[in-house]
């Protein structure tokens, strides 16, 4: 029920924006970034308490991608994703040559012996993973847009898979749909996701009660 409506809610963005603009709304996105990757490409803004990316494309189970070049894309974890999350003991990530879709289960995290899964935000080969993330799993948590970024995918229809995602405005007000569902479901963690231009803490799970990490992942990351 709650992936659908995630969904749901994805459609009637996207159609406030058709009829709003006229055109759909990925004609008036900037392209993707191309080129070698930058950790601190993309100019950081705030929304409702997460640091959002402008020049990234996200996916509503809280993935993003870049496009660097026609069919390479990198793929990491947003800031909401690594902010609930927390202190993550592993990441453990496909194997290079491994052929992964686009919203199907691409990685998995353990906390205190719990674990919890993310999905793909794009469908091809993986052709990298990032070994210092499986080294040090704090890392997409102190950089989710830059150092750490969990893999690379050579997807020959980048261009339709990233259609399919979030950008710009419509990215802004899903990810701020989100921190507000979080703070209606969690009265308890309302105070650790600022809403006045602030950034939420770093571990929101340590505001959770004790079995409230997995069913919430699992909603957010929409396993």
């Amino acid at each position: 029920m709650t992936v659908l409506l995630v969904v749901l809610t994805f459609a009637v963005l996207l159609a406030i924006d058709f009829f709003r603009k006229g055109k759909p709304a990925e004609e008036h996105q900037a392209e993707p970034a191309r080129g070698v990757f930058a950790p601190s490409a993309g100019q950081p803004t705030v929304v409702a308490g997460f640091e959002f990316r402008e020049n990234l494309r996200y996916h509503p189970g809280h993935m993003w991608a870049l496009r660097e070049s026609p069919t390479a894309v990198r793929v990491g974890m947003d800031d909401f994703a690594v902010k609930l999350a927390g202190k993550m003991e592993s990441v453990t990530l496909p194997k290079r040559g491994q052929w992964i879709r686009q919203g199907q289960k691409v990685a998995t995290i353990l906390r205190g012996g719990a674990k919890a899964s993310l999905v793909s935000p794009i469908e091809g080969e993986v052709t990298d993973v990032n070994e210092a993330v499986l080294a040090d799993a704090s890392l997409p948590g102190r950089d989710p847009y830059g150092e750490g970024w969990l893999l690379t995918v050579l997807s020959p229809d980048a261009a339709t898979n990233l259609r399919n995602l979030l950008a710009g405005e419509l990215a802004r007000r899903w990810m701020a749909e989100a921190a507000s569902r979080l703070r209606a479901k969690l009265p308890a963690v309302a105070g650790a996701v600022a809403q006045d231009g602030g950034l939420a803490v770093n571990d929101l799970a340590a505001h959770l009660p004790g079995t409230g990490w997995s069913e919430l992942t699992r909603e957010f990351f929409l396993i």
